[in-house]
């Protein structure tokens, strides 16, 4: 691992919820770094801290010790407005569930990143037209969540996610409101960005599938690192990076349930 590349720095990240009887230790001190353009995924059964660890990097939650740092900034150490920079630019969240807003239309909803920043006119609509193109979305631009279907409504947020140019893409189960058929094309076209436009993402996911499309892969267990995958780029399929990524999840104890 090339640390001259790092872009993400997790350090002793821990975060606790209640106290004494009620306390539930939901990280217990991760750390690891994400490298430039890499495609990370996060795996672990359900509680096991995996959508808490990608809420802190997001900062939609504190953490309770530990850091986390963007290109060697400490996000701790931020003011609001330089969260709110960071939160805006820095970083693309997509969601399981979209999160569009129903009253917007696909375009609406995408610009929204780049309004609340001031950047609008052609600038904005440059960007639109470039992203939805790699998304295939351009069809749907100017109609409702409502007219859209679900692999529709999750590239739209995709987009959203995009839009901004951001140093990292947090996704948190970007394919579990999907059947299978739109979670290949979502994930073939978050692949592709992550190829041949160098973005770095970071994904969490139940999805076997899904994660078989990473570079690497995290797997955790009761809020620990509990084992680290590397696809072999040059000799390994993604069948076949699939077929460890099961094996590894069957080891941590909660079988196919919590694979697929």
């Amino acid at each position: 691992m090339n640390l001259n590349n790092r872009i993400l720095q997790v350090d002793g990240l821990t975060k606790t919820y209640g106290k004494d009887t009620t306390k539930t230790e939901a990280l217990r001190g991760i750390s690891f770094d994400v490298l430039e353009g890499e495609f990370l995924g996060i795996m672990g059964a359900s509680g096991s801290g995996k959508t808490t660890l990608l809420n802190c990097i997001a900062t939609m939650t504190r953490p309770t010790s530990g850091k986390v740092y963007l290109r060697g900034k400490d996000l701790s150490a931020f003011t609001n407005a330089q969260l709110a920079e960071y939160r805006g630019r820095d970083i693309g969240y997509l969601f399981q569930e979209f999160e569009l807003l129903d009253n917007l239309t696909a375009r609406e909803n995408i610009v929204l990143p780049l309004s609340l920043h001031g950047i609008t006119g052609r600038g904005a609509e440059d960007r639109i037209r470039q992203i939805s193109a790699v998304l295939d979305i351009s069809e749907v631009l100017d109609k409702f969540p409502s007219q859209m279907s679900g692999g529709q409504k999750q590239r739209v947020a995709a987009a959203r996610a995009l839009i901004s140019d951001p140093d990292i893409v947090l996704a948190d189960e970007p394919t579990g409101a999907l059947d299978s058929r739109n979670s290949r094309l979502l994930m073939d076209k978050l692949s592709a960005i992550n190829q041949e436009h160098k973005k770095t993402i970071m994904m969490v996911t139940h999805d076997a599938n899904a994660a078989s499309y990473c570079s690497r892969i995290f797997f955790i267990q009761d809020g620990r690192l509990f084992h680290e995958l590397r696809r072999k780029t040059d000799s390994e399929t993604q069948t076949d990076f699939y077929g460890r990524i099961v094996t590894v999840m069957a080891q941590l104890g909660g079988g196919s349930a919590n694979v697929l």
